[in-house]
């Protein structure tokens, strides 16, 4: 073979093999995070950082090692720190957050915004690039009746078929309201029965294991009515949170329990220091 050949040779040869690593790498980062998803965080344990420098606190989520985050509405959460969001306009706040690296596909909005205007915070969140609106509860009373129960679904089936007309997915998280119970009944299990599968997911906060609630149990029981969670792990001796990896449950299960309940994303929601603890493990956890 010709030296030129040779040379050549050895150059593509070594360029494939850079090529080849790489894709690798890549492929093995992919197969790391459970379920092949990036890692995401929900920022209200960050709203009063948020409130005081909002581009400051996603660049450390960001150089933590998260690719997603998790907004709260700038017009229900303006009181807990979210109010600073505002002050940009859609495509400079996706700028903001296409320039550190994450993305933002799903965002928490308080039913009283919702019900006051509905049309304006569905815009909001398209000129974001939202797909997902979640609230956090329908904030029905804390001891229902079964016709509440049935109102506050009728009125959020009603807030779905609005929405998945803009091609927004609304989803319903599980707080305060949702962890009640009616005629020896968890409200949750009602309002599963009675909420549209095709306008309305959920969004499973796995800390209500606490409560009962188990995360791989609902994904099992409901496939496909799920497309989203709240990550943090749990201590059965100490019965408190803690960073994921270091508690009691059992992230395999959960996470192949999250594929039968249609789970597309998750967002680790704890305090900063817990959450930059989790990271290492959600990378190395395999499913």
């Amino acid at each position: 073979m010709p030296a030129t050949s040779r040379r050549e040779f050895f150059r593509k040869a070594a360029t494939d093999a850079a090529v080849a690593g790489f894709l690798s790498a890549g492929a093995q980062e992919l197969c790391a995070n459970p379920l092949g998803m990036p890692i995401g965080y929900q920022t209200y344990p960050v709203r009063a950082m948020i409130g005081q420098d909002f581009p400051g606190t996603i660049k450390q989520l960001a150089d933590a090692g998260f690719q997603r985050i998790e907004l709260c509405s700038p017009v229900g959460y303006a009181d807990s720190g979210f109010g600073v969001i505002a002050k940009y306009k859609a495509a400079e706040l996706r700028k903001i957050l296409g320039d550190l690296g994450v993305k933002c596909e799903s965002s928490h909005f308080d039913m009283k915004e919702l019900r006051q205007d509905l049309a304006g915070r569905i815009a909001w969140a398209k000129d974001v690039g939202l797909t997902q609106m979640i609230v956090p509860s329908l904030g029905g009373p804390r001891t229902p009746t079964m016709d509440d129960v049935k109102r506050a679904a009728d009125e959020y089936n009603k807030m779905g078929e609005q929405s998945a007309k803009a091609g927004i997915q609304q989803g319903l998280h599980n707080e305060g309201f949702e962890l009640s119970e009616v005629d020896g009944k968890r409200t949750y299990d009602i309002l599963l029965d009675l909420l549209d599968p095709k306008l309305v997911k959920f969004q499973f906060q796995v800390s209500t294991i606490s409560r009962g609630y188990d995360a791989a149990e609902y994904f099992m029981k409901y496939p496909g009515r799920f497309f989203s969670m709240h990550v943090q792990d749990w201590s059965s001796e100490t019965k408190k949170t803690m960073a994921v990896g270091q508690g009691t449950l059992d992230w395999k299960k959960i996470f192949t329990a999250a594929k039968t309940g249609g789970v597309k994303n998750y967002f680790v929601e704890m305090s900063l220091d817990l959450m930059q603890a989790s990271v290492p493990y959600l990378r190395n956890l395999q499913v």
